[in-house]
């Protein structure tokens, strides 16, 4: 039985948070249709607010801490990634562009990736396609149609015959996302660790010390 990856990430800055709430619901939707499927499915939520300060140092030195690497590379390693962020100023986080600015911009080519958004109104769901997908489409990521904004009023309805309510819109998306990282091929054998550019300047550095 071929066992799948899946990594949440949540920009929540509160706890409880909505955000992570929404990230809760997405891995489990996804994570049933993947077991209908049998997969055996392993799965992770990543609290960015946990790393917010390494995240900060990793753009002054240039260097990640063990902890943000460690996480970097469970995102990137994942055969399907959910990224959940509130919405501040129309937009996504500050905390949550931060860390996905320090991927390499090839990390995720064609891993399937599901969006959701958070925020106190319905107004603010058009994040998700002016901000969120061309984000991802820069990635290269693989990202799922159906996206999940869920504001303030959403949670605790369920929808009617005339509506679609927020359970709904998760099970959809969860189903979506669950097909893209089933019909992914395995990945291929990692090819040899690449050094950073910084890491290998460092280097240089440390040679004419000596």
């Amino acid at each position: 039985m071929r066992t799948l990856k899946l990594v949440a990430v949540s920009a929540g800055l509160s706890s409880p948070s909505s955000t992570r709430l929404l990230a809760d619901r997405l891995l489990q939707a996804a994570r049933y249709r993947l077991a209908e499927q049998e997969y055996a499915v392993d799965v992770e939520v990543v609290e960015l607010r946990d790393l917010a300060v390494d995240i900060a140092k990793n753009f002054v030195t240039g260097f990640p801490s063990e902890k943000l690497q460690e996480t970097l590379d469970k995102v990137t390693g994942a055969d399907g990634v959910i990224a959940v962020t509130p919405v501040f100023t129309a937009s996504y986080s500050g905390l949550f562009k931060s860390f996905f600015d320090l991927l390499d911009p090839t990390a995720l080519t064609g891993t399937p990736v599901l969006l959701g958004a958070t925020g106190g109104t319905a107004r603010h769901s058009l994040v998700l396609d002016h901000a969120l997908r061309p984000l991802f489409a820069y990635l290269r990521a693989f990202v799922a149609p159906t996206a999940v904004y869920a504001a303030s009023e959403d949670w605790g309805t369920g929808g009617d015959e005339y509506t679609e309510g927020l359970p709904n819109r998760i099970n959809r998306a969860g189903a979506e996302f669950a097909e893209l990282i089933a019909g992914r091929p395995e990945r291929a054998a990692a090819e040899d660790e690449v050094v950073p550019f910084e890491q290998q300047l460092a280097g240089l550095a440390d040679l004419r010390l000596d």
